[in-house]
């Protein structure tokens, strides 16, 4: 009998562990170094989820920080790992369902626009078996919003992502799970997502069991958004 979902597809930063502060942190120190000298939420917000290369050119742009795009990828990257070497902060939930999904063997893949040596730092904290493949920034030719990269996570598992659940937090995340044909779960942290009559939402993965993204796959919207 086949397993529902096929697999789990989940993005890392901000919906598997609570790496935006560290991300809009290192962002704000950046700017201020290297840049215009001001950096606000607003801002920040703008690159949750987006390909590295990308949040590099935004903040050349609209940053104006005076560095080639490597130099603020490894500025980037490098405080971002620093923090996650000092402990993987995971977002209230995220383990624990996680685990649930492997003890009911349910493959699961992580999905990330961070490069390798970031998702390097969470994987061996991770349930063990947990993530059948990892598909990160620097491994894509297209990243988020493009459906490349659930795509290639789908076929590395070897199951159809129609028959799977995707679980993001970003725009960019939402929109490029969706485009694979993923069924999507969406949990609202930094960025406000709106609602679609296929898309399910929560504010928090305490909320989510398995049973939900069973149901999630076969259809069923779970909204525990609608009413705020």
């Amino acid at each position: 009998m086949s397993t529902v979902p096929a697999a789990v597809l989940w993005d890392m930063d901000g919906t598997l562990v609570d790496t935006e502060p560290a991300w809009i942190a290192s962002e704000h120190e950046l700017v201020t170094v290297h840049g215009r000298g001001h950096w606000g939420k607003e801002d920040g917000i703008l690159l949750v989820g987006q390909a590295l290369p990308r949040v590099a050119e935004i903040l050349q742009t609209r940053g104006e920080v005076r560095l080639e795009i490597p130099e603020i990828l490894e500025f980037l990257i490098s405080r971002v790992e620093a923090e996650l070497q000092k402990s993987v902060p995971w977002l209230p939930g995220a383990y624990e369902l996680l685990t649930e999904i492997t003890q009911a063997g349910i493959p699961s893949a992580l999905v990330t626009m961070s490069f390798r040596r970031l998702a390097a730092q969470v994987i061996p904290h991770a349930p063990a078996g947990a993530l059948g493949t990892v598909i990160t920034g620097d491994e894509v030719s297209a990243g988020k919003p493009d459906p490349e990269p659930y795509l290639k996570a789908a076929a590395d598992l070897g199951v159809n992502p129609a028959d799977c659940v995707a679980i993001e937090d970003s725009i960019p995340g939402v929109a490029s799970a969706e485009a694979s044909g993923a069924r999507v779960l969406a949990v609202q942290h930094f960025v406000k997502i709106e609602p679609t009559p296929t898309r399910s939402r929560t504010d928090s993965l305490t909320r989510i069991s398995l049973p939900d993204l069973q149901r999630i796959a076969r259809g069923e919207l779970i909204d525990h958004l609608a009413a705020q």
